[in-house]
């Protein structure tokens, strides 16, 4: 029989257990969300979605997303947002803090949609460990250009624009990692939305089991990027660039009048959505899934849903299990706010609000 001693030691770590959940239970509550995962392919695996922009709404389509892969895949999903510290409520302008990034440390797959964040060395430190891992990343739009670090940072290699010792580091995290960095809008931005071509070769690909060209569309503009993508970057998706804010409009026609950017929007057509591997320091390597679509309003559309929920298998090993027919559909009440440019220090709500 145990001695009373070590009983009482046995109590205590039970209670120091049930005291952590609670915390986490607790803190969950006020600055991020989890959906854990139901039945499906996913079951077992777990997703961390990173939101924090000031544009593209990325709290609302990440969270969507979250829903989806949780509800009707199997997928355990947590999602972090940009949290004011003072009010807890999401605020996409503060670039300084990230609450929860320590759910990295479990997680199978990182879906990121942050736009030139600035954050602490301590919240940094997750992404840079999961990196050095070589864990699967999928990267949403303004990813390209997650971050803008102090050039006194530890992590400030990661920048968009870093040119330092690290030459590996060029251009910072969107193009060793996703690809590529900012470069350009390379459609009208607001006046000319996208839609998805097959790429030429890529029509096999798992991630693409049902979907076929124009399934795909989206009010956010192409980005541009330079042809050839580096290293092994596979596109699977080109964006036709439409001279319109419909799915039905037209494609434009060398350039579209108006237009800042002087070159032919369709020829070529730039890629905007591509797989790839990376490696962190000559550490393992990672999956990685790009597209430089992805705001709140572009997941009204059911095939870039598709597109991104078998991205996710994909990026976790799972393509086997990509059915084509899968429901993608909407969960819950979904109404993506037109995305621009939020002036006010907050949105004026917490992360429970949006489950």
């Amino acid at each position: 029989m145990p001695s009373r001693t070590c009983c009482w030691r046995i109590a205590r770590c039970l209670l120091i257990a049930v005291c952590l959940v609670a915390g986490t239970t607790s803190q969950a509550a006020e600055t991020w969300n989890a959906f854990p995962g139901g039945n499906g392919p996913g079951k077992g695996k777990r997703v961390v979605l990173v939101s924090g922009d000031e544009e593209y709404r990325s709290e609302e389509a990440l969270t969507q997303l979250a829903k989806i892969l949780a509800t009707r895949h199997g997928f355990d999903c947590t999602v972090l947002y940009a949290i004011d510290p003072e009010s807890g409520e999401i605020a996409p302008n503060n670039q300084k803090n990230i609450p929860g990034l320590g759910s990295l440390e479990a997680a199978d797959l990182m879906v990121i949609a942050t736009r030139f964040r600035n954050l602490p060395d301590e919240q940094m430190k997750k992404i840079d460990d999961y990196l050095k891992r070589g864990g699967s990343v999928i990267g949403m739009r303004t990813a390209t250009h997650a971050f803008n670090l102090d050039k006194e940072s530890p992590y400030a290699h990661y920048s968009f624009n870093y040119r330092g010792e690290k030459k590996d580091w060029t251009q910072g995290f969107g193009r060793l990692v996703l690809g590529e960095t900012w470069i350009s809008h390379h459609g009208h931005h607001k006046f000319e939305s996208t839609r998805g071509l097959i790429a030429p070769g890529a029509g096999e690909h798992p991630i693409l089991r049902g979907i076929k060209d124009g399934d795909i569309w989206g009010p956010t503009d192409v980005y541009g990027v330079r042809l050839p993508l580096p290293g092994d970057s596979q596109p699977l998706v080109l964006g036709q660039v439409l001279a319109g804010m419909g799915p039905d409009s037209p494609p434009v026609e060398g350039v579209q009048e108006g237009s800042k950017n002087k070159v032919a929007k369709n020829a070529p057509m730039m890629p905007v959505a591509w797989i790839k591997t990376y490696a962190v320091d000559g550490g393992p390597s990672g999956r990685v899934f790009t597209t430089t679509m992805g705001s709140s309003s572009d997941l009204w559309s059911t095939g870039v849903r598709r597109l991104l929920v078998n991205a996710c298998y994909w990026a976790v090993g799972l393509e086997d299990a990509i059915d084509g027919q899968a429901d993608v559909g909407i969960v819950g009440t979904y109404q993506p706010t037109p995305f621009e440019f939020i002036k006010d220090k907050t949105i004026g709500i917490k992360p429970a609000a949006l489950r």
